[in-house]
Formats: structure tokens, C-alpha cells, sequence
């Protein structure tokens, strides 16, 4: 079996409601659980939440939300992993056989289901044993970065870099923070997603928008907008 999981915790603060706020009409949510559905590559989409509203509203554009996440897993410092393995636990404890688990953001509208359907068979073709997730590469080479200390002063964080052309540096990339595909076992043992055992999916950089402030959330609207035009 192959489950979509959907962690949607409910009590965001820096954007109050985050994963159902309204987006263009539509709770941001639905998006996402849409792209999933259509790909007809689940068996299931499951959205792990605390929070009754989000899971009524998630039963509403058609996931299923089989368990309550345990207050344990829902704080600000809970990382993505440990509910994912919730997740997959609760359905080996019901006797399901999961062959291919795959988590998605709560906050990703312009998710595509061709592209689910693409990176599915990225992890299928090559036998991925650790994990196959969306990235895009940084706008500016990284390696040219500096820092701002606290009295305004600036230090380079490789000097060396200063003076090697921006087309002499190699490509760095970086989570889009989209989808991630995995064996149950990957999952469970919490293995490193970013190793050899890994393959990126590059999205290109006008389709991805982490949404964690005000500001993220009006440049995916922006992006979103220009998207669909």
C-alpha cells in the first residue's frame, strides 16, 4: 500500500491557522490534498493533525484523518520524522502491509500532480533506498555568503570564494520542502535524507515557496498568481 501523509498540526503562531488560512478561496491544505488524490498514486491520503477543525476540513476535500496526533507530537519542537513514523506505526499496528510512504507539505499550493507522479518513478526506476525529494537551487551561489554580526560589521563565510566568478561555483541546492518518498524502513530508522542514498527532484525556483512568515505567504501568492496566468 502506498499512504500520502500530511502533518498539519493545528496552534501555528507566526501565521495564525496557517494550514487551513484561506488561500485564493481555498483552504492552503486542499491544495495539497488535491494534488495528492489526482496523482491516483495512493492508496491513501492521510493528514496527521491535532486539531479537529483541520481534520474536518480535511475529510472535506477527500483525506482521511484515522488517529488524533498525540500532544507529544505536536509542539513547536516536534520535527517532521517522528510524526511520519507515528503515522506509519499506526497503520502497521492495524495490520497494514505499507509498501511506499510519501510526506507532503500542508503548505504547498503550487504542488503539482505530474510532478508526484514524476518523482514517483524517479524513486521506483532507481530503487532509491534512501529517499527522493523536491529541491531547487539557490538564487545566488552560496558560497559568496557573509554574515551581519550584532554591531552592523559583515564577515565572509569563505573568504577564499571572493574573488571565484559566480559561474565558477558549483550549483548548491536546497530543500524545497515539498514532497519526500520513502520506504516505511527509511522513515522509521530516521535515516539522513540528504546522502548518497538520495536523489533531489529539481523544481525550478518559481514553484517553490517555504511558508513559515506573512511575507512567505504573500510571495506564494505572488507566485502563485503569476503561476496560474
Amino acid at each position: 500500500m502506498k499512504i500520502a501523509v500530511i502533518p498539519a498540526r493545528g496552534g501555528s503562531k507566526r501565521i495564525p491557522g496557517k494550514n487551513i488560512k484561506l488561500f485564493f478561496g481555498k483552504p492552503i491544505i486542499s491544495y495539497t490534498i488535491e494534488a495528492a488524490i489526482q496523482s491516483n498514486l495512493f492508496d491513501k491520503v492521510i493528514v496527521s493533525t491535532d486539531d479537529l477543525n483541520i481534520a474536518s476540513i480535511a475529510n472535506s476535500f477527500g483525506a482521511e484523518t484515522p488517529f488524533v496526533r498525540p500532544s507529544e507530537l505536536s509542539t513547536d519542537f516536534v520535527f517532521t520524522v517522528p510524526v511520519i513514523k507515528h503515522a506509519i506505526k499506526f497503520f502497521i499496528s492495524e495490520g497494514v502491509n505499507l509498501d511506499t510512504v510519501c510526506c507532503l507539505s500542508a503548505t504547498a499550493p503550487m504542488l503539482d500532480k505530474n510532478i508526484l507522479v514524476d518523482s514517483y518513478n524517479l524513486f521506483k526506476k532507481n530503487k532509491v533506498r534512501g529517499y527522493v525529494f523536491s529541491a531547487t537551487p539557490f538564487p545566488f551561489p552560496i558560497q559568496r555568503a557573509f554574515s551581519i554580526k550584532h554591531n552592523g560589521l559583515v564577515e565572509m563565510n569563505d573568504i577564499k570564494n571572493y574573488n571565484v566568478r559566480s559561474q565558477d561555483l558549483i550549483p548548491m541546492f536546497y530543500d524545497a520542502c515539498q514532497f519526500y518518498w520513502g520506504s516505511p524502513t527509511s522513515f522509521l530508522s530516521e535515516k539522513f535524507f540528504y546522502s548518497n542514498d538520495s536523489l533531489a527532484y529539481v523544481l525550478p525556483k518559481h514553484l517553490v515557496q517555504d511558508i513559515d512568515t506573512l511575507e512567505d505567504w504573500n510571495n506564494a501568492e505572488l507566485i502563485y498568481k503569476s503561476f496560474k496566468s
